[in-house]
């Protein structure tokens, strides 16, 4: 790893901090606000709204300004938002806030992962891919203790979230790195996605929303608990260092069998430990953090075995667009997911967030049953490798070890596999 890479890396894993607290310092001081369960799962949404429209808009604001005075903009713009939290505490501003703080943020990864792509290139690409997406939760799991740092009902945290965005910015504006172009690559559409692998789609689907609902309202369901600052930020972080450790033994139980299976079974789990951690609830049990850990381990891999799934059934040049398409797909359901959540939250108290993720994940299962009668799978051989992925933009995709270095602006759509009982995407044909 070259130092241009490793700074960009150290840089946007400050901001990466910095949004690691505000997002959990909302739902903390949404609460104390007297904010409903339904406002606070509207205006965790918000940040979803921003980072769909962020993904349309700003590559285009990209090519007409440049990287710099985008990324200037953006930095200034999130920082902004970031106080205007502190300062204005309402649902009505809050809301508003939140969509065009997720458009900046969203906007700054994409300049900062351009780099990144542009720097990563050749045999090393794959492991640098999956070095960025592990950092990416361990700043995320690491912003939740500043929780701790001041009164969440002050203007002290949100203003350390804004110094961490803004210091962010500075390593990677200092380096010297050539701006490159952002592609522009329409994603499948979603239709198209069905037919390549209903499965794989659905399961992003069902990933955004079991994942919206924990970045967007695990906060307040720990001050519904009553639980400390320091009890919220550990909740947080065990689910995000969970999702860290666990997903490389999952993903690699993927690799070597039937991936349907594996999507199963780790979806069935998902829900069995939600389902726990309802029951502990409910009876006043320990063992909270530890079930946070094991959910989190469980539930960040549906998406990466989502994604792996759906691109053992189509060609190896045509992985970029489908992927694409599936992270869009992925912030659908996220968007979905912190509302449902409130929702449930507001009927049945703080039970009701575990109950909901429960049942996400027990119809997903329950749907990968469904699939497995349809379609035969892919020879374990032909089959992809799994690759860790969390929340980013489809920037960053340029990287992904399955996407050739020789794919960009240009390069032919997906060609869709049927969906029938006799075929799959690759022009291959399997016997049933």
């Amino acid at each position: 790893m070259t130092p241009t890479i490793a700074t960009l890396i150290g840089g946007l894993a400050l901001l990466l901090i910095g949004a690691g607290l505000l997002g959990t310092l909302l739902g903390v001081r949404a609460t104390l606000s007297s904010f409903s369960d339904i406002e606070t799962g509207l205006i965790m949404a918000g940040y979803y709204v921003g980072y769909i429209a962020g993904t349309m808009l700003v590559p285009r604001v990209i090519r007409n300004v440049g990287h710099i005075r985008a990324f200037a903009a953006l930095a200034s713009l999130a920082a902004a938002c970031v106080l205007s939290f502190g300062l204005l505490v309402h649902p009505a501003v809050w809301l508003p806030l939140r969509i065009v703080n997720g458009l900046s943020v969203v906007g700054l990864y994409m300049v900062v992962e351009s780099w990144l792509s542009e720097q990563s290139a050749g045999p090393s690409r794959g492991r640098i891919f999956s070095l960025y997406m592990m950092s990416t939760l361990f700043a995320l799991g690491l912003g939740q203790f500043l929780l701790l740092v001041g009164d969440p009902g002050s203007l002290v945290p949100f203003a350390l979230a804004a110094m961490l965005m803004a210091l962010g910015v500075i390593p990677i504006a200092v380096t010297r790195v050539t701006a490159p172009q952002i592609a522009t690559v329409v994603p499948v559409k979603l239709k198209e996605l069905m037919k390549i692998s209903p499965l794989g789609t659905v399961g992003a689907l069902g990933a955004g929303m079991v994942n919206g609902a924990f970045w967007g309202m695990t906060a307040v369901f720990g001050q519904r608990l009553d639980l400390g600052e320091l009890q919220i930020a550990l909740l947080m972080s065990s689910t995000i260092l969970g999702g860290a450790v666990l997903q490389w033994p999952i993903g690699h139980l993927s690799d070597r069998f039937d991936r349907r299976n594996v999507l199963i079974l780790v979806s069935f789990a998902t829900a069995a430990v939600a389902a726990g951690v309802a029951v502990l609830i409910m009876h006043g049990l320990p063992g909270l953090t530890l079930g946070a850990a094991l959910y989190g381990g469980l539930m960040f891999s549906l998406y990466g075995i989502s994604v792996a799934h759906t691109n053992d059934h189509i060609a190896h040049g045509q992985v970029l667009e489908a992927t694409r398409g599936l992270l869009l797909v992925y912030g659908v359901g996220a968007l979905f997911g912190p509302l449902l959540g409130g929702i449930a939250m507001q009927i049945a108290g703080p039970v009701g967030l575990p109950a909901l993720s429960a049942g996400m994940a027990g119809l997903l299962a329950l749907y990968g049953v469904y699939r497995r009668t349809q379609r035969v799978a892919p020879p374990l051989e032909e089959q992809t490798e799994f690759v860790p992925l969390v929340r980013t933009t489809p920037v960053v995709l340029e990287m992904h070890p399955a996407t050739p270095a020789s794919n960009g602006p240009g390069s032919e759509s997906v060609q869709n596999g049927s969906d029938d009982d006799s075929g799959h995407g690759q022009g291959r044909i399997y016997p049933k």
